[in-house]
């Protein structure tokens, strides 16, 4: 099955729980995203599932692809809404973080390779704060991804973000193990013309 490099996926999430969970991890110390040749400025992260066993910071926001046990972290549990959302989908789950990128951050071009339903695994993106001033780029064409939206992102490919707004931008980042499940979720998606050009 061949499928576009970006497809908004048949979800919606209320953007104000959305909010409020974030809000109820304020007390958390967000992690500084260890790759620091891929971005300027402030690109941080705080894992809520992560390397089973992991306590050091860097290895619980890392997303290792030879990684086979996952865990829920101790961030997870003080977030309902955020549990309700991840049980939507029906699918193994990897590595899930909220990623944060602050007022005036750049994250520069690069791929993640292996990230891809070709691949075998999948990222999906839910916005959780965003403003109209964050340029997400895919394959260098512009993806508007608006608060609460749920989409595919095919990550394997050069992508780059600017935050020119004035807030922050937090994404919840999923990564899951492509099954039946995905795989259908993401062929309706195709065949409902959820592919914004």
């Amino acid at each position: 099955m061949a499928l576009p490099d970006r497809l908004r996926l048949p979800f919606s999430f209320d953007p104000n729980r959305l909010a409020n969970d974030l809000q109820g991890l304020s007390a958390v110390a967000w992690i500084e995203h260890f790759v620091r040749q891929n971005y300027e400025g402030d690109w941080s992260v705080i894992p809520l599932r992560g390397k089973a066993g992991a306590t050091h910071p860097v290895m619980m926001i890392y997303s290792d692809p030879g990684c086979r046990e996952f865990a829920d972290t101790p961030m997870l549990a003080a977030c309902p809404y955020y549990r309700e959302v991840l049980a939507a989908f029906k699918a193994p789950l990897q590595a899930v973080r909220l990623m944060r990128l602050t007022a005036g951050s750049v994250i520069k071009e690069h791929a993640d390779h292996d990230l891809s339903f070709e691949d075998g695994t999948v990222r999906f993106h839910i916005p959780v704060m965003t403003n109209p001033y964050v340029e997400f780029y895919l394959n260098r064409e512009r993806v508007v991804l608006e608060t609460g939206s749920c989409w595919y992102l095919r990550l394997a490919d050069p992508h780059s973000v600017a935050n020119r707004g004035g807030a922050d931008r937090v994404h919840m980042v999923i990564d899951a193990v492509v099954n039946d499940w995905v795989a259908d979720v993401l062929q309706q998606a195709a065949g409902r013309g959820h592919a914004p050009s």
